[in-house]
């Protein structure tokens, strides 16, 4: 499973969101700070959830980090988020 699975399964169990793309943009960051080799490290998230709406960006940015846990952002770069 990679790590983009990892991420939208977890997203998907925390919020059963109308929307949700797990998009690795790894590539786009090849020669920077955290690029790994074969990418997996730089993600975009974008997603709807009606239990968030209505949240400050803040707090759904950190129900995001939380629903994907610890475990997985430690091993990742960066993770931009979308709520759409």
């Amino acid at each position: 499973m990679t790590v983009a699975d990892e991420i939208r399964s977890k997203l998907l169990k925390a919020f059963t969101p109308a929307t949700l793309e797990v998009i690795d943009e790894s590539e786009q960051h090849r020669g920077h700070a955290g690029y790994q080799e074969g990418g997996q490290s730089h993600f975009r998230v974008r997603i709807s959830a009606e239990s968030v709406q209505g949240a400050t960006r803040l707090a759904r940015h950190r129900a995001v980090h939380a629903a994907i846990g610890p475990e997985i952002i430690g091993r990742i770069h960066a993770l931009a988020i979308d709520m759409v």
